[in-house]
């Protein structure tokens, strides 16, 4: 199954009309959603219970992890110890677990963590941490995608049952990471859209929110992504689509043309609201 998402739920007002939506809205047009909440601080039990509760059975959430799993936060202030954090985040996801409407945990590294034995070895620790889960890994580096290590990437993944993300990002001229639709998990692969804006994905100045993924695909682009959506549909049992070109306000409407141009229909989403007036 092909599952067409946002980042976020709330600010897609080409999708549902309105300029601030509830979860539940959104869960009346799509069946996905990406939630970067747990990023910035491992949400309470009680706040998973209620996305979960927004949205029907066919629904799946992509979850962020915390920032200080994938090495980007600084965790020690609040936990005692690595595993204290990563219990604290997977005792917050139970709802969403036991639900079974996790999709996948997404672990975004930044564009520092290279390819090295020591990276390898921290990856090797958080499928200890989440076996048994199923855990996406977006590489922001691209040293693992260099022809001298590619291949060990790939082995190296589908050995540890990660989705090794399928990213389209700006190809800027330094450490650019490529779209590269390889299947590393025979039971779901994850494709993020970041956009094209090479000098918005560069932008370092209090405004970089505005301009990083400031992208509309045009149709040409969306009917080259959409090839390879299909081409991975029939190697892997689900995937997962996020479009986080958002900066603009255009990933409502690129997704909504995928899912033409890939003849998509959901059903059994959250009823849609009806103005009787």
């Amino acid at each position: 199954m092909i599952r067409l998402g946002l980042t976020s739920f709330s600010e897609h007002d080409k999708l549902t009309g309105k300029k601030r939506s509830t979860l539940h809205e959104y869960a009346s047009h799509l069946p996905l959603v990406e939630m970067d909440t747990a990023y910035y601080g491992i949400p309470r039990q009680a706040s998973v219970k209620d996305w979960v509760h927004s949205v029907p059975e066919s629904f799946r959430f992509v979850m962020k992890v915390y920032s200080g799993i994938s090495g980007q936060g600084e965790w020690q202030q609040y936990y005692q110890s690595e595993e204290e954090m990563v219990n604290a985040f997977l005792t917050s996801m139970e709802p969403m677990i036991e639900s079974g409407r996790l999709f996948a945990f997404l672990i975004q590294f930044s564009g520092t963590f290279s390819c090295t034995k020591e990276n390898v070895k921290y990856l090797e620790k958080i499928r200890r941490w989440f076996e048994g889960y199923p855990i996406a890994i977006e590489l922001r580096n691209g040293s693992w995608y260099s022809p001298k290590y590619i291949k060990q990437t790939l082995a190296f993944m589908k050995s540890k049952d990660f989705s090794l993300v399928i990213v389209d990002e700006p190809q800027i001229p330094t450490n650019p990471v490529p779209f590269a639709p390889y299947t590393t998990n025979d039971t779901f692969m994850l494709f993020r859209f970041h956009g094209r804006n090479a000098a918005g994905w560069m932008a370092n100045d209090k405004d970089w929110r505005k301009k990083r993924t400031l992208y509309r695909y045009n149709k040409e682009e969306i009917a080259e992504l959409s090839k390879a959506v299909e081409k991975i549909s029939h190697e892997t049992k689900d995937v997962g689509v996020i479009f986080n070109n958002n900066s603009g306000g255009d990933a409502a409407g690129n997704a909504l043309e995928m899912k033409k141009a890939l003849a998509l229909e959901y059903t059994n989403l959250n009823p849609k609201q009806i103005d009787l007036f």
